[in-house]
């Protein structure tokens, strides 16, 4: 009798699984893992949850084990100084990402949090709906009128990108390169780069700041309303004084392009991808346009758009009965844990009406995502309105994968519109 399991391909046969679980390598990929990497996690979880690599690191794919390491941010530093130092040396990529936010303790973090987070409240970012609105509408009024068209960049892309640039009052003609530098810059943060990668990288940040100086110094004579410009925001700071030094408010305006670019387009590609490969949760959607909030989450959960996150153990500690001396790196598969059968029943099934959904795709602790409202507000209308107008597109071919472990998504996916409305 042949197992189910075989037919699961969310899983490999139990007879595989452990060899698999045991010779897997972070930074030497077996082949297809990129394509399909659930079946490798689930081996992982069940058979090594606390896997040394290669690099005597720990590769933790348990929701347990990764909600500990949220919750402990003085044992488990957000700190990539040393880490970034060897990866990147003494470069631009290596200035950018060790001081923009996500990438620090406090007071770093602390202090450049509070004079952003005020733009991203749910009363700020509600105020940003009707133009969200307005801009999927105009796209989707264009996608209805081709006979085929790119997912990724004619749609999903450029929500995002628009919405930031809004954020940063960044006028309309000068957004046409924030896309490549953002996909340039956060292609070094994969767990095994090129040199050609990080000189991308490299040449993307000199290019981006280069044009932030620009961007800053005409805000300066020109001050918009604090409350809704997070540039102004961050020129002035605080009302006690406490400002950002201009090196820290250059590379904190990329990492809000970047944080808000990537993971949204992810979020919405990856959400439309999978209503066309589970048809009866899409016509769920179709049919119950309420379920869109649940929707949103089971998406986040099923497909994270971020799968990796990262620490460093600052003092010696423990998991799962398992030494963690200080200076360890630790790795945080968001993508297994949002899997996990011990915290969600069927969790290789797609379930749009799935509650509880407490998944860690934006993380958890201090260091959860500061733009988590906007990504939900951003998804929400643009999977909503997709699924309304254009209930019958279908995929035109296979998806190309973007080849990326760290950030799950798409370089191109292909749509026939069909009949819309």
């Amino acid at each position: 009798m042949i197992s189910a399991e075989m037919h699961d391909p969310a899983r490999f046969h139990r007879s595989e699984a452990p060899t698999i679980a045991r010779e897997f390598d972070l930074f030497n990929l077996p082949h297809g893992f990129v394509e399909n990497p659930y079946p490798y996690y689930h081996a992982l979880r069940e058979y090594e949850p606390i896997k040394r690599l290669t690099d005597e690191s720990i590769l933790l794919t348990k929701y347990a084990d990764l909600l500990r390491v949220y919750k402990q941010p003085t044992v488990f530093s957000s700190d990539k100084k040393v880490e970034f130092g060897c990866k990147f040396s003494r470069t631009p990529t290596y200035e950018h990402h060790t001081t923009s936010l996500v990438f620090n303790d406090p007071p770093i973090h602390t202090q450049t949090r509070s004079i952003i987070q005020r733009a991203f409240t749910p009363r700020a970012v509600s105020t940003m709906e009707q133009g969200i609105n307005k801009l999927v509408d105009d796209l989707i009024d264009k996608l209805g009128e081709s006979t085929r068209f790119d997912l990724v960049e004619d749609f999903a892309a450029a929500i995002p990108v628009n919405v930031i640039g809004n954020l940063l009052a960044i006028p309309d003609d000068d957004r046409g390169s924030l896309r490549g530098w953002s996909l340039a810059i956060l292609g070094a943060l994969e767990p095994e780069i090129s040199s050609q990668t990080l000189e991308k990288s490299n040449i993307a940040v000199r290019e981006f700041l280069d044009f932030l100086r620009d961007l800053v110094a005409d805000r300066r004579c020109h001050i918009l309303d604090p409350e809704f410009d997070i540039l102004t925001r961050l020129i002035k700071g605080e009302p006690n004084g406490e400002r950002l030094s201009e090196q820290a408010l250059l590379h904190n305006c990329i990492f809000l392009l970047n944080a808000g670019h990537e993971t949204t387009t992810n979020l919405i590609t990856n959400a439309l991808v999978s209503l066309s490969e589970w048809p009866e949760e899409k016509e769920k959607l179709i049919s119950a346009p309420d379920l869109i909030d649940t929707a949103i989450n089971e998406f986040l959960r099923f497909e994270s758009s971020n799968q990796l996150g990262n620490r460093r153990a600052v003092r010696d500690s423990g998991i799962g009965g398992i030494e963690i001396l200080a200076g360890t790196p630790v790795t945080l598969c968001i993508g297994a844990a949002n899997r996990d059968p011990e915290r969600f029943e069927n969790p290789d099934v797609l379930d749009i009406s799935r509650k509880p959904n407490q998944h860690l795709a934006f993380g958890s602790g201090p260091h959860a995502c500061l733009g988590n409202n906007l990504a939900r507000l951003e998804g929400r209308i643009a999977i909503a309105r997709f699924v309304e107008r254009l209930p019958n597109y279908e995929l035109a071919g296979l998806p190309q994968r973007s080849g990326r472990v760290r950030f799950r998504g798409y370089t191109r996916v292909l749509v026939y519109p069909g009949v819309h409305s």
